[in-house]
This record gives C-alpha cells, sequence and structure tokens, in this order.
C-alpha cells in the first residue's frame, strides 16, 4: 500500500511548530528563574538544528532589544562556552572577565548587564538550548540562584525529552491503516502503551495534553461508544501491547493490586470477561489501536 507523504510545506510547517513549543518551554523557564531566584533579567534561546551556534530569542525583565537574535557561536562568549563545555558557567562581571572571549560586549553593555550564569539544556547528551540569568551589578551569583538555574533548564530537559520521544513513537508507529501487517500493527500498539504511560509522569498539565493528543493520533478515527477513565485505559493499552499485570504496574508506576482494580473495572465497563475480550471491546470502541 502506497503512502503519500505530506508536502514540504507540511514538513516545515510541522518543524516550525516544533520549533515554536520548544521555545516556548525556554521563554516559561525565564519567567520561572527570575521568579524563584529574584533576578531582574534572564533570557535565552536554542542551538540552530545543524549549526554550531544558539540564538538568543526569549528575554524576559530586559529593557532594550539589544540581545534578541543574537547568535551565539559555541565556545564563544559566556553563553558559547557553556555550550562547548555543556556545563553551567558563571562570570562576576561580563565585561572584564578573563575567563571568556568578549565578541559580545556590545549588546551586553547596551542592556547594562555584568554579573551573568548561563546554564546549558542538555538532551540526551547534546545541548539543545541556553539560560542565562543576570544582574546588573557587579557581585557573584550564590549557589542558590545557580542551583535554580540548572533546575529550570532540567525542566526544559524533562519538557523537550519528553517531545521527542513522543514525536519518534508516532513516526516509528507511521499512521494507522498505513500498512496492515501484523508487525506494523504492534508496533502502533507498542507506541500507544509508551505514550499512555508516559503522559501521568508530566507534571506541567499542557505539555501531558500534547502528550495524550499526540497518542489520539494512533487510534482509530471513530467516536467511542464506551467512555473509560485515564487510568483505565493506560492499564488496558499495556494489556493490548502484551504486558502482563506485574509489567503494567512497573511501566506506570503502580500496585499490582492496582493494576487488577483497574482492569476489572475497565472489563465491567466493556461488558468483557476477559482481559482479551476487554482489549477487543476497546479497539471496537475506538479507545485502542
Amino acid at each position: 500500500m502506497q503512502v503519500s507523504l505530506p508536502p514540504n510545506g507540511g514538513v516545515r510547517r510541522r518543524k516550525d511548530e516544533q520549533v515554536a513549543a520548544d521555545a516556548a518551554e525556554i521563554r516559561n523557564a525565564l519567567v520561572r528563574l527570575r521568579r524563584t531566584t529574584g533576578l531582574p533579567v534572564a533570557f535565552g534561546g536554542l542551538v540552530e538544528s545543524g549549526r554550531p551556534q544558539m540564538r538568543i530569542s526569549e528575554l524576559s525583565g530586559t529593557s532594550t532589544v539589544a540581545l534578541r537574535a543574537l547568535a551565539v557561536t559555541s565556545g564563544s562568549g559566556l553563553g558559547g562556552k557553556a555550550v562547548a563545555l555543556a556545563r553551567p558557567c558563571a562570570v562576576a562581571d561580563y565585561s572584564s572577565s578573563r575567563q571568556i572571549s568578549h565578541e559580545y560586549d556590545a549588546p551586553v553593555a547596551a542592556e547594562g548587564l555584568r554579573s551573568i550564569v548561563a546554564v546549558p539544556v542538555v538532551v540526551r547528551r547534546r545541548v539543545r538550548g541556553v539560560l542565562y540569568g543576570a544582574l546588573r551589578t557587579v557581585q557573584p551569583l550564590g549557589d542558590r540562584v545557580l542551583s535554580a538555574a540548572v533546575e529550570a533548564a532540567r525542566d526544559v530537559e524533562q519538557a523537550l525529552v519528553v517531545r521527542e520521544e513522543a514525536r519518534e513513537l508516532v513516526a516509528a508507529a507511521g499512521p494507522v491503516g498505513a500498512d496492515p501487517d501484523p508487525v506494523s500493527r504492534e508496533q502502533v500498539r507498542e507506541a500507544h502503551a509508551a505514550l499512555r504511560a508516559l503522559a501521568p509522569r508530566i507534571a506541567d498539565a499542557a505539555l501531558r495534553a500534547e502528550l495524550l493528543d499526540a497518542c489520539g493520533l494512533l487510534t482509530p478515527r471513530q467516536p467511542a461508544r464506551v467512555t473509560l477513565a485515564p487510568r483505565e485505559l493506560d492499564v488496558l493499552a499495556c494489556v493490548a501491547a502484551g504486558a502482563t499485570n506485574a509489567a503494567t504496574a512497573d511501566r506506570l508506576g503502580l500496585r499490582p493490586e492496582t493494576v487488577k482494580g483497574y482492569l476489572r473495572s475497565a472489563m465491567r465497563r466493556l461488558g468483557a470477561h476477559t482481559r482479551g475480550e476487554a482489549v477487543a471491546a476497546a479497539r471496537r470502541a475506538g479507545l485502542l489501536p
């Protein structure tokens, strides 16, 4: 069966949407960083795909646009040093520091920044972005500020990892119905179960909803005649992918007895007497791939 590929415009649009979503994570992290530390200024951006540089796109608390769209090359300046070393870097006085090169002194001076910390966002051993926090006075940034900056970067890292895993799972499974062979069907079911298991571990409600939307791409496009609670569907998705109760409990972070309870409840709602009947009924209802 031939599967029509989306036009280049559709591919570019999805990539633009992905970049925008990732940039939003940077922006939200900067707001949290300022709130938790009291730093007056925070800014950051993503490493450009296929290029050894990071572009500053998100500003919080700045009074000028001097830093906007600034391209920071790996190894250059404070942020470039953080990218090259893949670890946090800080200076108490940017303009006079001998620890960094000074290609970006002009925009930094225009914003009036002196004490700065730069923390890389590292995803799967690759630097994906940088978060900066800054003061307009010369003074060392304490451990509390450094720890908060690292924590903000980890929040972004988690969000990017989750999005990448969701994209990879959906891409690996392919569109439902595109290839009816058994191997492809099992890939879809595994992807669906993995997404369902991943979603409850995400604290960010918007990101969790995004994951569940991706999960929905793997299910048949038909109205569900039966409604299952989210945890009932999580358990049933794992069962449909071939997991035992013990494996399902481990994947979902539940006790085996709890898994059995959700499974019994799902079977009752679906009018099924066995696990197999429940899975079949859920598929007929459009709840499972």
